[in-house]
């Protein structure tokens, strides 16, 4: 266990240092900085856990330990915007007309996304899905994008914490309204109060960090996650974990949880 956790981290390191993921962020004929190496059991997963649980941690974690590309649809979408007309592919210019009429993008749109993008989950690096599925449908038609691969998922790995916890996580976060760097008022305080370390701008707390902001944010996410939990632990993958405490012992629980 240990002596494969330290190998697979080196080759995470250098994979996450330098790899631009330009094979899942442009899609087509792109290909990426740094090639994986291929394994006989690549890690294939699948991250979800609420706003506040620290899963952005976690994924940083995991593609450096296990040696993974972290694939998330967020990402693809935000750099589609800067991408020029000519590397712009039909999924990517049809997300854009929605995201600029400020509309949700729908599920087709973002599975279409994800089917341009196939030569990444056949990746014999293996992958950690963030932020896709995020409905029973989505998850669905995934299975079936993958089954036509030959391509099994591993796990689902669950993130969970109390509502109360990340209330108290969110609500103590303040970001800087100039450089957008960000603090905590217990866990991340900045030098001096209310002024970024970093660019000397004010920290403010974000709407959407407020309290009673907080507890609509994670009614919606347990509407709309839930099925889908209930869904993948129908299909024996589910693996919960608690994100309570430091991310390196959540991390190693995680670990842990894999192995077993």
């Amino acid at each position: 266990m240990q002596h494969r956790a330290t190998s697979d981290r080196e080759l995470g390191d250098t994979m996450n240092e330098k790899n631009d993921r330009a094979a899942w962020i442009k899609a087509g004929d792109a290909q990426c900085s740094i090639p994986a190496k291929p394994r006989a059991l690549p890690p294939r997963l699948i991250l979800l856990g609420a706003p506040g649980v620290g899963k952005g941690t976690q994924a940083e974690l995991l593609c450096a330990g296990l040696g993974v590309c972290q694939l998330s649809t967020g990402d693809v979408l935000r750099a589609a915007k800067c991408l020029c007309e000519t590397e712009r592919t039909p999924a990517i210019n049809d997300a854009l007309s929605y995201m600029k009429r400020g509309d949700l993008v729908p599920d087709d749109t973002v599975l279409n996304l994800v089917r341009e993008r196939m030569r990444c989950l056949r990746c014999r690096g293996g992958f950690l899905l963030d932020g896709f599925p995020r409905t029973v449908p989505q998850a669905k038609a995934l299975g079936e994008l993958l089954e036509n691969e030959t391509i099994r998922i591993n796990a689902v790995l669950n993130y969970t914490l109390p509502i109360a916890t990340i209330v108290e996580r969110l609500s103590g976060r303040r970001t800087c309204a100039n450089c957008k760097a960000v603090f905590h008022v217990s866990a991340r305080p900045p030098r001096v109060i209310d002024v970024c370390d970093h660019c000397g701008g004010k920290l403010v707390q974000r709407e959407d960090d407020r309290p009673e902001a907080v507890q609509v944010r994670m009614a919606a996410y347990e509407h709309s996650t839930k099925p889908l939990i209930e869904y993948y632990a129908d299909h024996g993958l589910i693996r919960t974990i608690s994100a309570e405490g430091e991310p390196e012992r959540i991390y190693e629980r995680t670990l842990a949880v894999l192995d077993a």
